[in-house]
């Protein structure tokens, strides 16, 4: 019994999106990114009664149509019984299911039964003219992103598996919720939701009490509570099957129609579905409404719900669709009147996405450098204690020559279940075949029955000589460890610049390739953990953008810090570690009780080397005189070591992808 959605408190743009997506089934879908606890799920599943009913033939497999039944529907084909209204198709898709449950498998009992190749439908038939539902779809396995993409762009499921070749309509709405936290989306994958909403929990405090007077009282009593709740449902119900019926005569004036295109451009979207999703969207906004016209003001609400997802340029850019930028593009815009003559070009605006420049001018401290204390003495006063905080930008990665990077074999950390580095054999990821094997790991029930049938049509009797092994397609993903050197040393010539350059370019690597991030950075006294484990690496790149530099350089705590997490393997189970140090090697500041650095840094590094971390350590010293100190760690480590001054982003991909990908 779900949770009414009129007893929703507040989310008034979450239940708009919503009701949209009831009204218009072709707007795409909607998803809902924002934190746990903020009833997203509660929302989704409140929408299901609100659906208005469809016309379909009882028993139906594939919820087809009437009058335009799938060629292989044994039920609209053979049943005499006519179309009745049924409760609009509602399912949800767990993270964990198969690809066969999803697009669908050979029917077992027919081939038994009749000796005939017959589907049994999957997921994706049982959705169609109705909502597909993804909890976390962010987390959702990349195999199963490709399914969803292609039945999603071409409207139908196709299925080619064990001597089977079916295609079926496979037409729903998508509906996903995720957590930025976990991660985000691959583009494509974003780009084919139609509309998306950031929801936050909400901050007034009698509307947080309301919420949970409410839930208190359905969990007491959730029928009482749902009747107290039925008339309001029940005028939503009749406001979105009125929407429906009304939406195919909404019109829209020519003017707004280039206002959709012109804010498209103007706000830098590069997609042309986000055009055609705002005037859709403009058009069912109408319809909810009961207009039977949209205006500008619709226009403008569609383009908050249609863009916001659309306009990242970078990978870390933040979604968003800022309203004071939307509202001076609206008065900038055409006349909605189709008569009305042009505007004069006015002078372009900055870009919306572009971050604030520091205006202040940073004084050079290479005196930090020539002041710095030595490793034995770090009771010393330095300017690098005393020098003041700073926030340095990203510079840009410094062009320099590509790279082959020699790791430390991965046997031990060769675990299926990422992203990277194709495999077979491995415990996660969709079939790609099934092999004979007489003591198989993983039974291919469908290969086995197969083969027992084809051998015997009469008797269909199985023997170890029918078993078949599955054979699956896994990719190893990454848990990249980043230890930062953000001491005051980093100041001189702006070195930290060009350290969060190298950064960048090493999340965008991971972003591109669904990589787990972790920050440790150390400055002061102390090594912290500054990001913990996530796969949200725009989280990392906000983390390091406001990293402040400045005090002194305690680099034995960070590789005791680095060491502790790796050992203990505090990351997602099915990731290759790999630690990348940005440091000059200098050590000023001993662990807790004394003694002394620079010691320690080569006990503690030579510790780690037997842990056989993959590692890479970026010299981020650019002094005319180097003293060598970060390629003695490099070698301490059993790490490869490279001057970031020759770094270059194809380098880093280079040697991430190397490290990474290398057999044990």
């Amino acid at each position: 019994m779900h949770y009414p959605f009129t007893a929703l408190v507040g989310q008034d743009s979450l239940k708009q999106a919503l009701l949209l997506c009831a009204v218009n089934p072709g707007l795409g879908g909607v998803l809902l990114r924002g934190d746990k606890g903020t009833a997203k799920t509660t929302a989704v599943r409140g929408l299901a009664e609100l659906l208005p009913p469809m016309l379909a033939t009882p028993g139906c497999p594939f919820n087809c149509e009437p009058g335009h039944p799938a060629d292989l529907c044994p039920a609209c084909h053979q049943s005499a019984a006519e179309a009745q209204e049924l409760p609009a198709p509602f399912v949800n898709l767990p993270l964990g299911a198969t690809e066969d449950r999803v697009l669908g498998s050979l029917d077992l009992e027919g081939l038994l039964a009749d000796r005939q190749k017959r589907l049994q439908p999957g997921l994706l038939a049982a959705a169609h003219r109705g909502v597909l539902y993804i909890d976390e779809v962010n987390l959702l396995p990349d195999h199963l992103v490709d399914v969803l993409l292609d039945a999603a762009a071409t409207g139908v499921a196709t299925v080619q598996r064990e001597g089977l070749a079916v295609t079926h309509p496979a037409r729903f709405t998508l509906i996903g919720t995720m957590n930025p936290e976990e991660g985000s989306l691959r583009p494509q994958f974003l780009d084919r939701f139609g509309l998306m909403v950031e929801i936050a929990a909400p901050r007034d405090v009698a509307e947080r009490t309301e919420v949970v007077r409410r839930r208190v009282a359905f969990e007491r009593d959730p029928a009482a509570f749902r009747a107290q709740w039925q008339p309001a449902q029940a005028a939503l119900q009749r406001q979105v099957s009125t929407a429906r019926q009304l939406l195919p005569a909404v019109q829209m004036p020519d003017g707004l129609l280039t206002l959709i295109s012109q804010l498209c451009t103007e706000l830098g979207v590069s997609s042309l579905r986000a055009d055609i999703a705002v005037y859709k969207t403009a058009l069912t906004l109408a319809a909810l409404a009961g207009r039977p016209a949209a205006t500008a003001a619709d226009v403008r609400r569609a383009a908050e719900l249609a863009l916001a997802h659309r306009r990242r340029a970078q990978p870390f850019d933040s979604p968003g669709l800022p309203s004071e930028a939307l509202d001076e593009l609206m008065k900038q815009a055409p006349d909605a009147s189709p008569a009305a003559p042009k505007p004069e070009p006015e002078a372009a605006a900055p870009p919306l996405n572009s971050t604030p420049q520091h205006s202040e001018e940073v004084t050079q401290q290479a005196e930090n450098e020539r002041d710095e204390p030595l490793e034995s003495a770090p009771q010393t006063s330095s300017n690098e204690a005393a020098a003041p905080e700073q926030v340095f930008g990203a510079g840009p990665t410094p062009a320099g020559r590509p790279i082959q990077v020699e790791a430390v074999p991965l046997a031990a950390f060769a675990r299926a279940g990422g992203r990277r580095g194709a495999a077979t054999q491995g415990a996660r990821g969709h079939t790609v075949r099934a092999v004979p094997d007489l003591s198989p790991s993983v039974l291919a029930i469908e290969a086995t029955v197969r083969q027992a049938v084809l051998r015997d049509p009469m008797v269909a009797q199985i023997t170890r000589d029918d078993l078949h092994q599955q054979v699956r397609s896994s990719k190893t993903g990454t848990f990249l460890l980043l230890v930062v050197d953000a001491s005051g040393s980093m100041s001189a010539s702006r070195r930290m610049e060009a350290v969060k350059g190298a950064v960048l370019s090493l999340l965008t690597e991971a972003y591109q390739q669904r990589d787990t991030v972790a920050v440790i950075t150390f400055r002061g006294v102390e090594a912290r953990l500054l990001l913990p484990p996530t796969r949200s690496v725009a989280i990392a790149e906000e983390a390091l953008r406001t990293l402040p530099t400045g005090g002194r350089t305690p680099l034995p705590h960070a590789l005791q810090l680095a060491a502790q997490l790796l050992a203990r393997a505090d990351y997602p189970a099915g990731l290759q570690p790999l630690l990348v140090l940005l440091s000059d090697g200098k050590a000023n500041v001993p662990l807790a009780g004394g003694g002394d650095a620079s010691a320690q840094t080569q006990q503690l590094a030579t510790q780690l080397r037997t842990q056989q971390i993959p590692t890479l350590v970026l010299d981020t010293d650019n002094s005319y005189l180097r003293l060598g100190k970060a390629a003695a760690l490099a070698a301490a480590l059993g790490a490869e070591y490279l001057p970031l001054d020759e770094l270059s982003a194809a380098s880093l991909t280079n040697a991430i992808l190397t490290v990474s990908t290398r057999p044990g």
